[in-house]
C-alpha cells in the first residue's frame, strides 16, 4: 500500500511518541508498504524531521519526508515560469527547501530592514520578487506584512504553505500559518494558492514526486478538519487516528460523506485497519 501519513497526533503528540505507531509503521514498511509522511508543517527542514522519526524507530529517509514547505518549493519548481525570486515569509525549513530546488530567495526580513531603511518604500524594498511564499513566521512584524503586501498588490505569485490557523504546543495553541497569511490577505486584498490540507496539493505534490498515483494512497491523519478532507478531496481512502485532536463525539457528529475509511483508537487498532485495507484493495 501507499500510505500518507501526518505526524502530530498521529505519530508523536508534542515531543512524545505515540505508543506503537512507529512500529507499525515500520512493519508496513518491511511487508513492502511505501510510508510517507504528509505535514502542514512549514517550519522545519526534511533532515530535521529525519532525525526525530528515526530516534522513534519509524521508517524514514529524506525523500520520504513532505512537509508543506517541501510541497510548495516542489510545486513552485515545476510552475511555467519558475519563479526569479520569491520573498519568503516563514521559517529557516521553507527557506532551505526552496533552495533546494534552485530558487532564489529573498528573506522578508531583509526586506524589511530595507523598506525601513529607504522611506518605507516596499517597492524599492522587495525590486525583482516575481513570488511571495508564505509560511509559520515566528517574528512577523508590520514591516514583513508590508513588503509582501505590496509585492502580491504590485503582481507578483501568492503560495500559502498552509492556512492553520492555530499551531499546537505542548503546553497551549498558538497562531498558526494561516494567521500570517490572514493579515497579508486583509493588507493586499489577494487569496494565495494554498498548499498544505485539507486542500490536494500537498498529497498530489507527495505523490507525483514518487510516482504513484494519488488514489492509491491510505492517508492517516488525526484531523476532521485536514486529513479527512484531503484525502476525500483526492479520491483516497482514509483511516482517521482518535490519538489526536478528535474526539469520538465529533466522528459520530459527521456526515457519511464526510466520514474516513476507517478509524482507529490506538496502535493496534491502526495495525488491524490497515490489514484490513490492504486485504480488500478497495
Amino acid at each position: 500500500m501507499f500510505l500518507l501519513v501526518d505526524l502530530d497526533g498521529v505519530v508523536y503528540r508534542g515531543a512524545r511518541p505515540v505508543p506503537g505507531v512507529a512500529g507499525v509503521l515500520a512493519a508496513r514498511a518491511a511487508a513492502g508498504d511505501d510510508v510517507v509522511y504528509v505535514t502542514n508543517n512549514s517550519m522545519w527542514y526534511r533532515a530535521d524531521y529525519v532525525t526525530r522519526l528515526a530516534s522513534m524507530g519509524a521508517p524514514v529517509s529524506p525523500d520520504r519526508i513532505f512537509s508543506s514547505a517541501r510541497a510548495t518549493a516542489l510545486y513552485l519548481a515545476e510552475q511555467s515560469p519558475k519563479p526569479a525570486c520569491v520573498l519568503v515569509v516563514g521559517g529557516a525549513g521553507l527557506v532551505h527547501e526552496l533552495r533546494d530546488v534552485g530558487i532564489e530567495v529573498m528573506l522578508s526580513a531583509d526586506a524589511a530592514e530595507r523598506w525601513s531603511a529607504n522611506g518605507r518604500n516596499a517597492a524599492a524594498a522587495t525590486r525583482g520578487v516575481d513570488t511571495v511564499v508564505v509560511g509559520l513566521d515566528l517574528e512577523f512584524t508590520y514591516a514583513r506584512l508590508a513588503v509582501a503586501a505590496e509585492a502580491v498588490r504590485a503582481g507578483a505569485r501568492f503560495v500559502a504553505t498552509n492556512r492553520d490557523p492555530i499551531y499546537p504546543l505542548e503546553h497551549g495553541l498558538m497562531p498558526g500559518a494561516g494567521a500570517v497569511v490572514a493579515a497579508i490577505v486583509a493588507a493586499c486584498e489577494v487569496e494565495p494558492v494554498s498548499i498544505g490540507k485539507p486542500g490536494p496539493l500537498l498529497l498530489e505534490v507527495a505523490a507525483h514526486a514518487l510516482g504513484r498515483l494519488v488514489t492509491e494512497a491510505v492517508m492517516i491523519g488525526d484531523s476532521l478538519i485536514t486529513d479527512i478532507p484531503a484525502a476525500i478531496a483526492v479520491g483516497a481512502r482514509s483511516v482517521l487516528m482518535l490519538t489526536g485532536i478528535t474526539t469520538e463525539a465529533q466522528l459520530a457528529a459527521l456526515p457519511d460523506a464526510e466520514r474516513p475509511t476507517a478509524v482507529a483508537a490506538d496502535a493496534a487498532g491502526l495495525a488491524a485497519a490497515l490489514d484490513r485495507l490492504a486485504g480488500s484493495g478497495s
